[in-house]
């Protein structure tokens, strides 16, 4: 524990004092932002999944998985692509104007072409058709999603206002979720409460960057839209292969188990991504634009934080997951309201995952920095390739238990591939100084 705040002390000196306290401070929001939403999960998932019932849980967490593609589409990359660029040009408000108004522009058209394909999927596939008003339900949080500009708050820095929006949709879909849903009956409320509460932070966003940032939207030249396609594609393509192996988990095992055993999955899933992302997120969230500004300036300098910075990561993972592992029929129990061996298990195959995921984020986030959006392109539609037929095949095989076994054996592969990646591309720009 020692040699770990010697590391962080050590890394927080490379930095410049302004840059280090911007960055911690969007850290700390971050974080505290990661706190609420860890805590509230593990109110308000034991009492979903009591209230409804493992069935109904399962039907909602395979719609969400289902609406997740449209949100995919929709954001297009525009969470690296965007965020990236609105971080380098972010003094120049003419040019800020452009980015957002030809990003927006975009993603609204992708919504209304999303909602055409799911309308039509609604009315033409049988296994969409009896629960087809849950899918509609869900679809508002693709709008919000749509709305809220988190990717011009990563690249401007201004993490207070994220932090600000989504502790209001917490305790928002919170207070909706123990108001509306009192039995089994009111299990459609579920996707009502996350809409409203998805499109409220969108909206409470667009009002910020009006009045806040006097952002101005103006019709983008066909020019722009085309840069901004040009430039995300790479990033959209990578999102989609990531998620062939990541959202496709839940989707798959509703698709080829039942609503109950998708149920039980979800809610392992649930967890894992908690203590995946938490303090993981907020690290990733403040220092990738941060980083973006140092690497022009001083590329070694940038690979050494990050080098650093994923080695804090490691350390922290190898700290905390064997702990977590070893609670997880605890947790399992406590969620689920008994013991279910299977989920426990499943759990406990996702933290090995999760292990590799946190040990590797750094030098995937770096290739984006780097400009290498190829190779990170790559890397993931290799996977993907691989990761989906291995996932149905898991699943076939072992049930939804299989599906954990998949993503730790894609996970180790994603490491791999980056990590060898990663290594020739330092080699090639000169950036190991020992």
């Amino acid at each position: 524990m020692r040699f770990l705040v010697q590391l962080i002390q050590k890394t927080y000196q490379m930095v410049a004092p302004q840059e280090g306290s911007k960055v911690l401070r969007n850290v700390s929001l971050l974080s505290s932002l990661q706190v609420i939403t860890y805590i509230l999960p593990f109110i308000i998932l034991p009492y979903l999944f009591r209230v409804i019932g493992p069935n109904k849980f399962g039907l909602i967490a395979f719609a969400q998985a289902f609406v997740q593609y449209f949100m995919i589409l929709t954001d297009y990359g525009f969470s690296v692509s965007a965020t990236k660029e609105i971080s380098l040009c972010i003094d120049n408000k003419t040019r800020v104007s452009e980015v957002y108004s030809a990003v927006m522009m975009i993603k609204v058209l992708l919504t209304i072409v999303s909602l055409v394909i799911l309308m039509g999927l609604l009315y033409t596939i049988p296994k969409f058709q009896n629960d087809r008003i849950i899918y509609i339900l869900s679809f508002g949080a693709v709008i919000g999603n749509t709305l809220f500009p988190g990717w011009f708050f990563q690249g401007s820095e201004a993490m207070k206002y994220t932090f600000k929006i989504n502790v209001l949709g917490e305790f928002i879909y919170a207070l909706g979720i123990f108001a509306f849903i009192r039995s089994d009956a009111d299990y459609l409320w579920v996707p009502v409460v996350t809409s409203l509460t998805s499109l409220t932070t969108g909206l409470v966003g667009q009002y910020i960057l009006f009045t806040r940032f006097q952002m101005a939207f103006k019709i983008p030249a066909l020019k722009d839209l085309r840069y901004q396609l040009q430039t995300g594609w790479n990033v959209f393509i990578s999102i989609v292969a990531i998620n062939a192996y990541t959202t496709t988990r839940v989707f798959a095992v509703g698709l080829l188990t039942n609503n109950t055993l998708t149920g039980f999955y979800s809610i392992a899933d649930r967890i894992a991504n908690a203590v995946q992302t938490f303090p993981l997120y907020s690290f990733t969230q403040a220092i990738f634009p941060r980083l973006n500004k140092i690497f022009p300036k001083n590329k070694i300098k940038a690979f050494l934080i990050m080098r650093q910075v994923q080695l804090i990561t490691v350390l922290i993972s190898l700290i905390f997951l064997p702990v977590i592992f070893i609670l997880a029929p605890w947790i399992v129990k406590l969620v689920c309201g008994a013991y279910y061996p299977a989920a426990v298990m499943t759990l406990q195959l996702l933290l090995v995952a999760v292990f590799f995921i946190s040990a590797n984020a750094f030098r995937v986030q770096f290739l984006l920095i780097c400009g290498r959006t190829d190779v990170y392109s790559k890397i993931h539609v290799t996977m993907g390739l691989i990761g989906l037929p291995l996932i149905i095949i898991c699943i076939h095989a072992f049930s939804y238990a299989g599906a954990a076994m998949a993503t730790l054996l894609i996970e180790a592969g994603v490491f791999t591939l980056t990590w060898l990646s990663m290594n020739r591309i330092a080699s090639a720009l000169n950036l190991y100084t020992e």
